[in-house]
C-alpha cells in the first residue's frame, strides 16, 4: 500500500473554525443534555446484563475475533504518568464493560455503562485530545478502549451504530499496526461508541489487561459463517489551498464466506479526513511514501 502527498487546488474538508470557549461550553452542554433524554426515551434498547467471568469461557466458548494494544506509547511532549494514569482509567471501565451480554436487538453504549468518569470512582487524570493538542483531563485515555473495541466489531457481524473519528492527526504514526482513521472518539456523553446486534444470536464483550497490553474479544455461541478483512484501500496527505495539511484515508470491509472462501461483499467502512498537527515529510509537490498500516 502506497499513499501521496499532494496539492489540492479545492477541498471538501471545511477550513477550520476558531469558537469562543463560552460557545464550545454551550455547545457541550445542549449535546450532553440532548443524549441524556435519549437514554432515557430509548434505555429499553441498551445492553446492561452481564455475564460472570466464570462462567464465560463455558456459556460463550466460540471468539470471533481478539486483539490488543500497549497501553504505553513513546509520544512527543507527553508525560509518562499520564499513561500511568490512563491503565488505572481503563481498568476501572474494564470492571463496567467486561462481559457485558448484547443479545439480538440491543445496542451497546460506552457511555450509558461506564458513566461520567469523576475522580469520586477513582478515575485519574490522562491524556485527551482537545482541538489539535492534548489536555489533562480526568478519564482520559479511555479513548483506547473505543479504539480497541471498534476495530474488533469491524472483524464480527455486529453493526456499529455510532461512531467519530477525530478531526486532528497530533502526532506522526509510531509503530502503527492498523489503519489510520480505524479508531473511534469519546467525549462524556454525547460523542459515544454504539454497538447494534442485528444478528440472532447474543455476543459477549471480554476485556483484560494482561502486564502493558489492552486485550479484548468478542465471543459468542455459535460459529459464523463468515470471516471479514479490514484493509486501507486508499490514503493521502493533502495540501490545502488555505494552509496546511489534511490527512485522508478510506477503509474497506471484505466479507468472505468461510465455506467456500469466495468474497461475499467488498464494504465502504469509512472515509477520514483530519487536521494534521505536524508537516509531512516533502520531497517534491507528489511524493511517494510508504505506510506502517
Amino acid at each position: 500500500m502506497e499513499f501521496r502527498i499532494w496539492n489540492r487546488s479545492s477541498s471538501v474538508f471545511p477550513k477550520k473554525v476558531h469558537r469562543s470557549e463560552l460557545r464550545l461550553f454551550l455547545g457541550k452542554l445542549y449535546f450532553q443534555w440532548k443524549r441524556y433524554l435519549r437514554w432515557l426515551y430509548e434505555r429499553s434498547t441498551f445492553a446492561t446484563h452481564r455475564i460472570h467471568s466464570d462462567c464465560l469461557e463455558k456459556e460463550y466458548p466460540i471468539s470471533i475475533f481478539t486483539h490488543h494494544s500497549p497501553i504505553y506509547r513513546k509520544l512527543k511532549d507527553v508525560p509518562m504518568y499520564l499513561q500511568e494514569n490512563k491503565k488505572v482509567n481503563l481498568s476501572i471501565a474494564i470492571s463496567k464493560l467486561n462481559g457485558i451480554i448484547l443479545s439480538p436487538g440491543e445496542v451497546f453504549s460506552f457511555w450509558y455503562l461506564v458513566g461520567k468518569p469523576t475522580k469520586k470512582k477513582g478515575y485519574l487524570p490522562g491524556m485527551q485530545l482537545k482541538n489539535g493538542s492534548f489536555v489533562e483531563r480526568t478519564g482520559g485515555g479511555l479513548c483506547q478502549m473505543a479504539n480497541l473495541i471498534y476495530w474488533m466489531t469491524l472483524h464480527t457481524p455486529l453493526t456499529v451504530k455510532e461512531r467519530w473519528r477525530h478531526s486532528f492527526d497530533i502526532f506522526p504514526d509510531s509503530n502503527r499496526t492498523l489503519p489510520f482513521g480505524s479508531g473511534a472518539t469519546l467525549s462524556y456523553n454525547y460523542i459515544d461508541l454504539q454497538i447494534q446486534n442485528t444478528t440472532k444470536q447474543p455476543f459477549v464483550l471480554h476485556l483484560w489487561i494482561d502486564k502493558d497490553e489492552l486485550y479484548g474479544e468478542w465471543k459468542t455461541q455459535l460459529e459464523i459463517p463468515y470471516s471479514y478483512f479490514v484493509y486501507e484501500s486508499y490514503h493521502a496527505f493533502c495540501a490545502e489551498p488555505w494552509g496546511g495539511y489534511t490527512r485522508r484515508n478510506t477503509i474497506r470491509r471484505k466479507v468472505v464466506s468461510k465455506e467456500t472462501n469466495g468474497m461475499i461483499e467488498d464494504q465502504l467502512v469509512t472515509e477520514n479526513i483530519a487536521w494534521m498537527m505536524y508537516e509531512p515529510l516533502l520531497e517534491s509537490k507528489e511524493t511517494k511514501v510508504s505506510t506502517s498500516g
